[in-house]
């Protein structure tokens, strides 16, 4: 087993996830930095924060933390993860989401929110653990419900105020403490939409690091209701025709995957 804080060696080829605040270090492609320590125009890691985050395509995968947009960094400009969702490479998406979670997770959990000592890193597993109070922290996960929902040959589609201009996506929302999937799925289409939906079912799930969510995915039909469109969560929303779409998630995503999968694309 690899250490979490165990340093790469100077001539190990690795992946490598420049973390600052919100955004990751990519190339002039849009790529993850890739080559030995030795040979990338990074400043002394000593002082930061590096941390082994697993493996991609057989190659170790170090995180590091850096000050906000430190500049020190030369291999390449620091942009949001969606950067990398844009290339739909999922496999780099889904590995710099894990750097930028474990990344917020270590800046926020510098102090036990017990009894407020400084928390220490555990070396052998991703976690922060108080010595004074005992308690232990790992890094935070948010369960998400995301639903396509159909009525005959038209799927509802929202506008939310965190969109892109003109991007229409499908309903989301939180799992409150207590709920199931299918509970939290029922109240939030209730409340956003106003309507009831009928025929739910799982089909997929998505690691979604904005911050630290973890988006299930189902499919479901309309049972009742008019529309009524939450006006403090989204902009606007309708049913559309299948062959008839608004701008909508790209690809790589899992509210496009679930559209299609709901109009019937997914095997084409």
């Amino acid at each position: 087993m690899v250490k979490p804080y165990s340093r790469p060696a100077d001539d190990e080829p690795a992946w490598w996830c420049v973390v600052s605040s919100d955004q990751i270090l990519v190339t002039e492609d849009n790529d993850l930095p890739f080559g030995c320590l030795q040979d990338m125009s990074f400043p002394d890691l000593n002082d930061y924060t590096t941390v082994f985050i697993g493996e991609l395509r057989e190659r170790s995968c170090y995180l590091v933390v850096a000050d906000y947009l430190d500049d020190s960094f030369a291999d390449g400009s620091f942009q949001s993860l969606r950067a990398l969702l844009d290339t739909q490479d999922l496999e780099k998406f889904a590995l710099a989401g894990r750097a930028r979670q474990f990344s917020d997770f270590l800046s926020t959990h510098r102090f036990c929110g017990r009894c407020g000592t400084r928390m220490q890193a555990v070396d052998w597993e991703l976690a922060m653990h108080c010595h004074q109070c005992q308690h232990r922290c790992y890094p935070r996960v948010s369960p998400c419900v995301i639903v396509a929902i159909t009525r005959g040959d038209r799927i509802l589609l929202a506008q939310g105020k965190r969109h892109k201009e003109g991007m229409y996506s499908i309903l989301a929302g939180f799992v409150e403490a207590g709920e199931s999937l299918e509970q939290a799925l029922e109240r939030e289409v209730h409340e956003e939409a106003g309507i009831t939906v009928k025929n739910i079912q799982y089909q997929l799930s998505q690691p979604w690091p904005f911050p630290h969510s973890l988006m299930m995915g189902f499919t479901a039909e309309w049972a009742a209701g008019d529309l009524h469109i939450d006006p403090h969560e989204l902009v606007t929303g309708d049913w559309f025709a299948f062959d008839q779409l608004p701008t909508i998630p790209p690809h790589g995503t899992i509210a496009r995957t679930l559209i299609e999968k709901a109009i019937g694309k997914d095997s084409q």
